[in-house]
């Protein structure tokens, strides 16, 4: 099923996101996490690329298995910076013929080693020509794209990051993820900005649940997120202690989630990753909300 008509309907619904194995010793033990999370009955589960699609193939892999074995529908990320269109084109074909139809579709880390390249000669720069390479083939796919509330860090100003966005879903995004955010107040604006330049696609708002307190400075150091006072008092209160560090911030997630579900929006989008406990948790805590419109 198309994940577009999932979020047209109006029921509350939580999805997931899983990164596929890094190293085959570890494959059956992501195999199972998933199997986990799919147990719960998402709305979707989306399946992580790799920086430079170096786990494209586990990628495309656990995409089908989440469809064909567990009956969860499934969201495949691909990436394009570095690579060439016809390795693309083959990732494009390998989805369509697994059976996937949908595409989550990103620029791409830049890997260390290739950030100083003249990205002028490269077959893609950013993620709207990816999109605009999905819309061409011969597959009917339903795109995703990637947006930041915040702001994308390579962009001059909120304007300029906008009118970018703009430019992608009229290339053809059906739905949006937004980057992490831990203030709500955050999304709410944002959405009621692209809404008045007419970006009027599904945007689902992406929850990080932050388990421990290491989580807090990767997370902002990686997406350049605003962390609200009360978070930092909660990691500075419990950070020490695992088990309560895992509880509050399970809590946190959930209290955004509920907020959201409150102000009317219905599907959320949990970066749990290969994390069942934390999906579980989440999905109790909302058990008497999901389903009730």
């Amino acid at each position: 099923m198309k994940i577009s008509e999932k979020l047209d309907q109006k029921i509350f619904s939580v999805s997931f996101e899983v990164f596929p194995p890094k190293t085959e010793t570890s494959f059956e033990s992501v195999k199972a996490a998933v199997k986990d999370i799919a147990a719960l009955s998402p709305s979707f589960i989306s399946v992580t690329y790799g920086a430079g699609g170096g786990t494209s193939a586990h990628t495309l892999e656990i995409a089908r298995e989440i469809q064909a074995d567990f009956g969860v529908t499934s969201l495949a990320h691909l990436t394009c910076v570095s690579s060439t269109r016809q390795t693309v084109a083959q990732r494009i074909d390998d989805f369509a013929a697994a059976g996937i139809q949908n595409v989550m579709a990103l620029r791409g880390d830049i890997l260390k080693d290739r950030q100083n390249d003249d990205r002028t000669a490269w077959d893609y720069r950013h993620a709207i020509d990816l999109v605009k390479e999905l819309k061409a083939s011969n597959h009917d796919f339903c795109i995703g794209g990637a947006c930041y509330p915040e702001m994308h860090p390579e962009s001059e100003s909120k304007e300029e990051d906008i009118l970018h966005l703009r430019e992608k879903v009229e290339a053809g995004c059906d739905f949006l993820t937004t980057q992490m955010f831990f203030e709500n107040d955050l999304f709410y604006k944002f959405l009621e900005n692209i809404r008045a330049k007419n970006i009027d696609v599904p945007v689902l708002p992406g929850i990080m649940p932050i388990t421990g307190a290491a989580q807090v400075e990767r997370a902002v150091s990686l997406s350049g997120a605003y962390v609200p006072r009360r978070f930092l008092a909660i990691a500075r209160r419990f950070g020490d202690n695992p088990d309560a560090m895992k509880q509050a911030g399970i809590a946190y997630a959930t209290d955004q989630i509920i907020d959201l579900f409150a102000n009317g929006v219905y599907h959320v989008h949990v970066y749990s990753m290969n994390k069942p406990d934390v999906a579980a948790a989440i999905m109790n805590n909302l058990s008497n909300i999901i389903g009730n419109k």
